[in-house]
């Protein structure tokens, strides 16, 4: 009988605002995210796809708080059935919660990589450590190196590293493939599957579908800050005759190997969001009621859509 998965993290109606200032110095709130829903198991990869500016890096760091001063947090989040607080967030980060970051600029530069993959764990994971570099290919002596000594996939693997080093239960990998070679982002995608299967958790966010259908459980999909469907990784294999948003269906036929079909329009941005439904003003099948009012989040043959005519 299959182990029932535990719920590590519930998002619900999150969204994330940032305080600006326009002419003439008058403040006003844009909002890059909102509606946001997610919700993650242990022992599975959820990736996230969508186009740049959809909101899944902002994620990343609103679960971590992380974020600027001037940005606000509003929603539910709970960790294994807790609420998420700021306080709870600080515990839990980079030790429960790890990030694998998109930009190399995490690294200090002024620490040599070896005590900095280890990171502040007793007794230091050295040997770890070691294996992990050998199975992405990183020469013994990168541990004696500082990070403007590494290339950018180098330094993009020891970051990998560093949270496959940890004691996390999720991990949040934020584009953690580029400037990798093929095989050297198959064994960092080997490596998070293995975690997932050892029953851990990763939040995987990447524009790379093709190895995220491969490797993940699940897939949600963004649109300017909301999340428009969570499906199986299979039915993004099947087609989009398996998918219930018009929006998925679209990313689906716009991949290379399927045509590489785009569609009209542009995704909306913080500052010029549509009423209803964020995907209307592109939408082929939108009704004055797309156009007023934002739809519910339903659940549709095992998946879950943000859509009044999803099926």
């Amino acid at each position: 009988m299959e182990q029932k998965k535990e719920t590590l993290l519930e998002i619900h109606d999150l969204s994330v605002s940032f305080r600006m200032y326009d002419h003439g110095l008058e403040q006003k709130d844009l909002k890059a995210i909102s509606d946001l829903h997610l919700t993650v198991h242990s022992g599975e990869i959820v990736a996230i796809a969508g186009s740049s500016g959809s909101g899944k890096s902002l994620l990343a760091s609103a679960i971590l708080d992380i974020l600027p001063d001037n940005a606000t947090v509003q929603g539910h989040m709970h960790y294994k059935g807790q609420e998420l607080t700021r306080e709870r967030q600080k515990q839990l980060r980079g030790t429960k919660i790890a990030l694998v970051p998109q930009s190399v600029a995490y690294l200090d530069p002024l620490m040599k990589i070896g005590p900095q993959a280890d990171g502040h764990y007793k007794p230091k994971p050295t040997e770890k450590r070691r294996k992990l570099f050998e199975r992405f290919q990183l020469p013994e002596h990168t541990e004696k190196l500082y990070p403007f000594q590494l290339s950018g996939g180098m330094a993009r693997r020891v970051l990998v590293s560093t949270a496959l080093i940890t004691d996390a239960e999720l991990i949040i990998a934020d584009e953690p493939t580029p400037g990798m070679s093929l095989e050297q982002a198959l064994e960092a995608l080997r490596m998070f599957r293995e975690m997932a299967d050892e029953g851990k958790a990763v939040i995987l966010i990447t524009h790379d579908m093709d190895l995220a259908f491969e490797f993940a459980d699940r897939v949600a999909v963004f649109y300017a800050g909301t999340t428009v469907e969570t499906a199986l990784a299979s039915d993004f294999k099947t087609g989009p005759e398996a998918l219930r948003h018009p929006y998925s269906k679209a990313l689906w036929k716009a991949l290379p190997q399927n045509g590489f079909e785009p569609i009209p329009g542009f995704q909306p941005y913080a500052g010029s969001l549509p009423k209803g439904c964020l995907f209307a003003p592109r939408c082929p099948y939108k009704t004055e009621q797309c156009e007023k009012q934002v739809p519910p989040v339903r659940e549709i043959r095992g998946g879950e859509v943000r859509c009044y005519h999803g099926a």
